[in-house]
């Protein structure tokens, strides 16, 4: 007779010949090492079966088909919706990083060179006023109805032409406070003196005093690194995309479905647009791709888009044009413009 075993899981007693526990279905040989640790998080995390290969041919080939199939309930045999998205998007950003490193670069590079060229031109519009100044008040002390003035209205015009007075005090030359800020800069002077030397008030509200010290911070590193900070953030906005494309969804088909099921054609929509511009991006990188075929490839997406309207929702064909046409229109011309603009200020508030 086998001896009882005690699940160290549920902590059941089981027949010592069973391999699993008929209880919760822990192994009993649970020997953890690091390769059981990684082999388990990429099973439990990204799941890589026959599943996903089940799931990938009809994600591609019939826009449409593999939601619905999900949404009927047949879930154990495609690859869960969430898990399918979470996979295709690390991929995705870790084949679109090395783009992003090397644009990045480009983008820095840029950004150090204007800085620079800009520091050149503000030093020799200075020299060029200080020169425009003086023959100015070399010619105005040549008339002869200046030398009538009375000696107050004479120092007047001399404080107003003399450069130490007219250039700092006017507190509009913007070439003239980043002299100064580089000043402070190269001194090491506290932070603060360099934001009011910015123009910022002491009784700014924290988002303002913030936005300041970011704006500091990227004219010290020259704007180096801000692209790679902006492409970190994607993944963030994303969470919040997808909610809104089923958002969307759910305005338009108020009744053929949950929210939850425009959801799960969601995962699978954006799914597909990762998978087709992963494709692409490693096919630019070794072929000279035209410029036709590249439009072609964007206007894919909403063809691919009304399939899968027609399919998943049982649409009519003029119903799925109109609809994949007016989501295209909204998601491009006024979702992604607002979002890219919160992107682009959330990333610029972390970098």
């Amino acid at each position: 007779m086998s001896k009882p075993y005690q699940c160290k899981n549920c902590e059941e007693f089981f027949d010592e010949e069973f391999d699993y526990c008929p209880h919760c279905g822990q192994e009993k040989a649970d020997n953890l090492t690091f390769g059981v640790l990684f082999s388990n998080t990429i099973a439990n995390y990204f799941s890589i079966d026959a599943r996903f290969f089940k799931s990938f041919i009809p994600l591609l080939t019939k826009p449409g088909v593999l939601a619905r199939r999900f949404v009927d309930g047949k879930r154990l045999t495609y690859l869960h919706p969430a898990q399918f998205y979470l996979f295709i998007s690390v991929l995705f950003f870790f084949i679109f990083s090395f783009s992003v490193r090397r644009a990045d670069n480009q983008v820095s590079k840029a950004l150090k060179n204007s800085f620079e060229k800009a520091n050149v031109l503000d030093a020799e519009t200075i020299k060029k006023d200080t020169v425009v100044l003086k023959q100015i008040k070399e010619e105005l002390d040549k008339n002869p109805v200046l030398e009538k003035l009375p000696e107050k209205d004479k120092k007047v015009i001399d404080s107003v032409l003399a450069l130490k007075d007219s250039i700092p005090d006017t507190n509009i030359s913007f070439s003239f406070k980043r002299k100064v800020l580089d000043s402070l800069i190269e001194a090491r002077a506290p932070v603060e003196e360099q934001l009011k030397a910015m123009g910022m008030d002491e009784n700014e509200s924290g988002f303002v005093k913030r936005f300041y010290e970011q704006v500091l911070k990227f004219y010290k590193q020259k704007g180096g690194g801000i692209l790679k900070t902006i492409f970190d953030t994607v993944p963030i906005a994303m969470f919040f995309m997808l909610p809104l494309f089923a958002f969307i969804l759910k305005i338009l088909y108020w009744r053929r479905a949950t929210f939850a099921h425009h959801m799960v054609f969601s995962f699978y929509f954006f799914t597909f647009i990762f998978t087709a511009f992963s494709i692409f991006i490693l096919a630019d990188n070794y072929l000279s791709i035209p410029v036709w075929l590249k439009t072609l490839f964007f206007l894919s997406f909403i063809i691919y888009l009304m399939l899968a309207l027609r399919n998943f929702y049982k649409s009519s064909w003029f119903g799925a044009f109109f609809k994949a046409n007016f989501i295209s229109f909204v998601y491009m011309l006024i979702v992604l413009p607002i979002a890219a603009v919160g992107l682009i200020l959330v990333s610029f508030m972390l970098y």
